[in-house]
C-alpha cells in the first residue's frame, strides 16, 4: 500500500498541536464529506484518508510511532523487539543497542529485510518474518431513514469492493469490524481487519435517543381547546391522531413501534413521542377579539 503522509492530508506541519490537528480535521472532513460531494469517488477517498490521518495523529502514542518510523509505524514493536534480541546476542554482557541501519535513525534495512526482499546487502539466508496486515479504518454516512431495515451495500476501500450487510438500527458513531479486509499481510500472514464507523447526522425533524424518536407537532388553539383530528409525520409515512379536548402545551403522545429498529433484534422497534406545541392565533379580526373577550368574561 502506498505511503500516505498524514500531515499533508490534513494540511498541517509536523509540529502541529493537538488543537491544530483537531481544527484541521474538522475543516477537511467538512470539505470532503460525502453528503456535500454526492457521487464523487475522489472526495469519498479523501474523506476516508482524512479520517485515517486523524485516527493516528490525534492519538499521542500512535503519532509518536508514526513520526519515528513513517510508513512502517505499525510494525515498530517488531523492530524494537528484534533490536533488543540482536543487542543481547552481540553484547551478552550488556551495552548499547543494535543499529540496523548503521545511522541511528535509518530503519530501512530492517524493514526491507522483514517486508521487502532479502536482508540488507543482499545476503540471502535470513528467514523473512510473517506479520499480520495493518488494520484499516473507514467511515460510511447514512441518514435516519436508511437504517429502518437491514440492507446489503457495496463499499469501496483502497480500490477493493466489499459487500456487507448493514444491520437495521445501527447507531451514530458505531463501529463494526469486517475481518480480513484490512492491509495485506507479509510473507503469507493474514490480512488485517477493516473497522467501519457509521456517521448518522441528526435529522431535521426527529431527534433520536436509542431506538426512540422525539418530535414536536404544531396544534392550533381551536383544536387544542375543542379536540379533533390531525395528521402527523413518522419516518414511515403519515398517521392520523385524535386530539382530546383541552390539550395543553407540552402534552405528549406516544406512537408505539414508530421509532427506529432495535439493533440486531428483528421485529422490535422503539417508539415515537410527539410533543404538542399549541399555536396561538394572530391577526385576529375585531369580531374574533370580541368573542375572546366574551369568553374571558364568562
Amino acid at each position: 500500500m502506498a505511503f500516505i503522509d498524514y500531515y499533508k492530508i490534513l494540511g498541517i506541519s509536523k509540529t502541529a498541536t493537538d488543537k491544530e490537528i483537531k481544527s484541521a480535521y474538522r475543516k477537511m472532513a467538512r470539505k470532503h464529506h460525502p453528503d456535500l460531494n454526492p457521487n464523487n469517488a475522489e472526495a469519498e477517498k479523501q474523506f476516508k484518508e482524512v479520517n485515517e490521518a486523524n485516527e493516528v495523529l490525534s492519538d499521542p502514542e500512535k503519532r509518536k510511532k508514526y513520526d519515528k518510523y513513517g510508513e512502517n509505524w505499525q510494525h515498530s514493536e517488531a523492530y524494537e523487539q528484534q533490536s533488543r534480541q540482536q543487542s543481547r546476542q552481540r553484547n551478552p554482557g550488556g551495552g548499547g543497542g543494535f543499529d540496523f541501519g548503521g545511522g541511528g535513525g535509518d530503519f530501512s534495512g530492517f524493514f526491507n529485510s522483514m517486508f521487502g526482499g532479502g536482508p540488507p546487502g543482499g545476503g540471502g539466508g535470513r528467514q523473512q518474518a510473517r506479520y499480520r496486515g495493518q488494520d484499516m479504518n473507514a467511515s460510511l454516512s447514512l441518514d435516519l431513514r436508511e437504517i429502518l431495515e437491514s440492507k446489503k451495500q457495496t463499499i469501496t476501500v483502497n480500490g477493493k469492493n466489499i459487500r456487507l450487510t448493514i444491520p437495521a438500527g445501527i447507531a451514530d458513531g458505531q463501529t463494526i469490524k469486517i475481518a480480513g479486509h484490512g492491509g495485506a499481510g507479509s510473507n503469507g500472514a493474514p490480512a488485517g481487519d477493516l473497522y467501519l464507523k457509521f456517521n448518522i447526522p441528526e435529522d431535521a425533524e426527529f431527534k433520536r435517543v436509542g431506538s426512540d424518536l422525539y418530535c414536536n407537532i404544531n396544534l392550533d388553539l381551536y383544536t387544542a381547546v375543542l379536540g379533533g383530528e390531525i395528521t402527523a409525520d413518522t419516518l414511515t409515512g403519515k398517521v392520523k391522531l385524535k386530539v382530546a379536548p383541552g390539550t395543553q402545551i407540552g402534552n405528549k403522545v406516544k406512537l408505539k413501534g414508530k421509532g427506529v429498529p432495535v439493533y440486531k433484534n428483528e421485529g422490535q422497534f422503539g417508539d415515537l413521542y410527539l410533543t404538542y406545541n399549541v399555536q396561538l392565533p394572530t391577526n385576529l379580526t375585531d369580531k374574533q377579539k370580541e368573542l375572546f373577550e366574551e369568553l374571558a368574561k364568562s
